[in-house]
């Protein structure tokens, strides 16, 4: 049972990347997923959410309009799709599934403790 986060890489600034979350193990269709990013010196922060109807989502501020969050539940896979990277997005970023908790456009109420191994992102020229 476990979170496999996919995608990262190198990007130039403008760029765009895609990443993945998919449940191996269990069915994800029962669980609200959000992305968290971490980067040297700065707060974890939830970087976007999407609750199990996948009618639910939340953006942090820095990223609403760039980035979009969607989710295939016959794949058991979530998707990060970001677009117009910019250097501060650089980070490692985490998904994590959460049972209970909930996600409106304002508020991501997720657990962090089940979550995948990260994948890299690096926005740079």
């Amino acid at each position: 049972v476990q979170l496999q986060a996919s995608g990262g890489g190198l990007v130039q600034p403008g760029g765009s990347l895609r990443l993945s979350c998919a449940a191996s193990g269990f069915a994800l269709d029962s669980y609200g997923v959000g992305w968290f990013r971490e980067a040297p010196g700065k707060e974890r922060e939830w970087v976007s959410c999407i609750n199990i109807s996948g009618g639910g989502t939340y953006y942090v501020n820095s990223v609403r309009g760039r980035f979009s969050i969607s989710r295939d539940n016959a794949k058991s896979t979530v998707y990060l799709q970001m677009n117009n990277l910019k250097p501060e997005d650089t980070a490692d970023y985490y998904c994590a599934a959460d049972q209970g908790g909930w996600v409106v456009s304002t508020f991501c109420n997720l657990r962090d403790d089940f979550r995948g191994q990260g994948t890299q992102v690096t926005v740079s020229s």
